[in-house]
């Protein structure tokens, strides 16, 4: 459930993002962009997996 929740939450904030990069298509601001959304998905992957403890 957790990680179907960080899901969701990661393809909004990637919408949100990708709206921004197109009304304001700078590429100073689609390259903070692109490194933003990959840092996101780094940590999607690194932290929502199932931790057995």
């Amino acid at each position: 459930m957790n990680r179907m929740l960080a899901l969701f939450a990661f393809v909004i904030f990637v919408g949100f993002l990708g709206i921004l990069a197109f009304k304001v298509p700078s590429p100073d601001l689609v390259i903070v962009i692109a490194l933003t959304i990959l840092l996101v998905a780094y940590d999607f992957v690194t932290s929502s997996g199932d931790k057995k403890d």
